[in-house]
């Protein structure tokens, strides 16, 4: 593996940058980038720092605060929370002797300066060839995606180490100039973190053998070292607790991010899950380093590195949080033949590192295994099976365009705003848009939840007052219809169970059709009706949040039975499985409705038949009347409803322009018909 000077690059000071040709939009948005950068590290310093005493850098405080393991005499190991080598526990000695709030402020402000080189190295690290553009932006981008991932998060947050060893191996494969000095580093930070090794026969594979000689020698010196000033901790940490193994929290913890890990979550134990682990670790090194040089090889050095890291992660006996920044490296990775599935594996891996798992999937039991273990599959798949694309391939820098329809004129001299978003003819990638439809959705959970403070009767009185301002306003309108239809309903059972049935069932079903039916038959149409669903539900969560409202069955003393739940104690209501995960107090604008009222316009619009126009708009008619003869929501609440939806498709009209409808047809027929190629000559 070849240092900075031989991956194609021009050679240059370290961290220069060509300013100079940018445009003044392409300043504009480094300016802008780095804006965002500094604002992020900012707000990570003021999390951490505007924490308590005491919930904060708990382990930098077990380790050297006044009582901390590093004090005290006898084994750093008898309370098993140093999980550190202990080369680590003779590097971090001295800082004992600090003062334990300079130590807390240096500690955090160092952290931050580690993670801003590690962003620069990373950026300056990109496999040729880097576009102008690419060179100005890699580095704040990189750095923000830092300090939003969990990693760092949690690095900053417990005052760990673990970015020491992944900036050593950077610095040492693409910084550092000399035979010998990377090697120095790589082994200085195996001897941290010992699965760093891995990267020893990485190097040797790629040429730089001496390098990987090094690598070996300065973690044997380091090792023998802390042997030499501290016998017995090496002993209890190498041969007593087998190189770490069984430090820290309980190993079939979810922050163990291991197959060791994964495998004791699933139920496995004892020398069965033992000789699993070793059979499964080493297929995974042996994968992940072939696949590891191969890249090296042929210029993807930074690639090649992250390959190893993840397959570090996954043979390692402990692989906490913190130290799992080796799977967002191997975002640089290129996957996919066609430009628009480019996408998939960064937005996938950024997505997976910067959100809790809960968010990636949903709170089923059967997804539990796959839950549990996000960040390892991951991992996993980037060591063993995702299929980057080879320098040689000539889809590498040539991707498959992307086919656009011709833009359709609009009646409003500056509309489109962002011309940029151009409609497209081909459907977008399917585990694309299932990652982004979990994740907004996600997202659309906890807003409802938090526009109460994060509980059920959080906002209760604010929102009881605020039903009886709506209760007012529809009296003077006469149009208060809601006991009179709720009582009347009751009364007819068939017609009870019918509301309660399609109320609780079409709510998602639904919309989830239609999107799944444009996705397949007319995607260019699809791609219209999701941007003005997406406008319209992010207005609907800015109605939550600003008028929380209590539904007619949640408004004491106005007589309304609640025909799905059941009679509720307004104090503690309950709502079944769903009472902890939801906001019943969100119901301006009702999205039962609106979603309903998408549907409908979506399917009169876009379908070919007069009868399914007609059937269309009759389910958004079957709502409107299931949510006010049930009790969930006030007649104005539907008025609601249709305002951001019309909103939604009124902003999707002023950013993208009108709706392609002439390129819909065309667009299926040549997806249905192959392209012949122009005859020779």
């Amino acid at each position: 593996m070849a240092n900075v000077e031989h991956s194609g690059r021009p050679a240059e000071p370290f961290g220069a940058t060509a300013v100079g040709g940018a445009g003044g939009g392409l300043r504009a948005t480094r300016l802008g980038l780095w804006l965002i950068a500094t604002v992020l590290a900012v707000r990570q310093v003021a999390v951490v720092l505007g924490t308590p005493r005491g919930d904060r850098l708990t382990d930098l405080e077990t380790w050297v605060g006044p009582d901390g393991v590093l004090h005290v005499k006898g084994s750093l190991y008898d309370s098993t929370r140093f999980t550190g080598t202990p080369f680590g526990g003779l590097v971090m000695k001295p800082l004992t002797r600090a003062a334990e709030q300079a130590l807390g402020w240096g500690w955090t402000f160092g952290t931050l300066l580690l993670v801003v080189a590690l962003g620069l190295v990373t950026a300056r690290a990109l496999p040729p060839p880097v576009s102008r553009r690419t060179s100005l932006l890699a580095a704040p981008v990189a750095i923000s995606l830092l300090m939003l991932s969990l990693p760092v998060r949690n690095t900053l947050w417990l005052g760990q180490t673990s970015i020491i060893p992944v900036l050593l191996v950077l610095l040492g494969c693409f910084v550092v100039r000399g035979r010998y000095t990377g090697g120095l580093l790589i082994g200085f930070a195996a001897a941290l973190q010992p699965t760093v090794l891995l990267f020893a026969p990485l190097l040797w594979f790629t040429g730089r053998r001496r390098a990987a000689l090094t690598t070996g020698a300065a973690f044997a010196a380091c090792t023998a070292l802390a042997w030499a000033a501290m016998p017995h901790d090496s002993y209890t940490y190498w041969v007593h607790h087998m190189a770490g193994t069984g430090l820290g929290g309980a190993a079939d913890d979810l922050a163990n991010q291991s197959l060791h890990g994964a495998l004791l979550r699933l139920g496995l134990a004892g020398p069965l899950e033992i000789a699993l682990f070793l059979v499964l670790g080493a297929a995974v090194a042996f994968l992940g380093l072939r696949r590891a040089v191969r890249y090296a090889r042929e210029g993807q050095l930074l690639l090649a590195v992250a390959i190893t890291g993840c397959a570090a992660i996954a043979v390692s006996p402990t692989t906490w949080q913190h130290q799992l920044l080796w799977v967002l490296l191997a975002v640089v990775g290129r996957v996919g033949k066609r430009a628009s599935d480019r996408y998939v594996w960064p937005v996938a891996v950024v997505l997976v590192m910067t959100l809790p798992a809960r968010m990636m999937l949903p709170n089923m039991a059967a997804l539990y295994v796959l839950r549990d273990n996000v960040v390892l599959l991951a991992a996993l798949a980037a060591a063993t099976v995702v299929p980057f694309l080879s320098r040689t391939s000539p889809h590498y820098r040539s991707p498959i365009p992307t086919e656009y329809a011709d833009p359709v004129p609009a009646r409003f001299r500056h509309v489109p705003l962002l011309p940029a978003l151009r409609r497209v003819l081909t459907r977008p990638n399917l585990l694309l848009e299932l990652l982004l439809i979990r994740v907004t959705y996600a997202a659309y959970q906890q807003v409802r939840l938090a526009a109460t403070g994060g509980t059920i009767s959080g906002g209760r009185t604010r929102a009881e007052a605020h039903g009886h301002q709506i209760l007012g306003l529809e009296r003077a309108l006469h149009i208060d219809i809601e006991h009179w239809a709720n009582h009347a309903v009751v009364k007819v059972g068939w017609l009870r169970d019918f509301f309660d049935f399609y109320y609780e069932s079409f709510h998602f079903v639904v919309p989830l059709s239609v999107l799944a039916v444009l996705y397949w038959r007319r995607p260019v149409d699809y791609r219209w009706a999701r941007a003005s669903l997406g406008f319209a539900t992010l207005l609907a969560l800015v109605g939550f949040w600003l008028y929380p409202l209590a539904p007619p069955r949640l408004l004491p003393g106005h007589g309304i039975i609640d025909t799905v739940h059941g009679v509720q104690d307004f104090s503690k209501p309950d709502y079944g499985t769903l009472t902890a995960l939801t906001n019943q107090y969100a119901a301006m604008p009702s999205l039962h409705f609106g979603w309903s009222l998408w549907c409908g316009l979506a399917i009169a619009v876009i379908a070919p038949r007069w009868w399914m126009k007609a059937l269309g708009l009759l389910h958004p008619l079957f709502t409107v009347s299931a949510i006010v003869a049930t009790g969930n929501h006030w007649v104005l609440d539907a008025v609601g409803g249709a305002a951001v939806v019309g909103a939604g498709f009124g902003l999707a009209y002023l950013l993208q322009g009108p709706r392609a409808a002439q390129a819909a047809a065309p667009a299926a027929e040549a997806a249905r018909v192959p392209r012949k190629e122009p005859a020779p000559g």
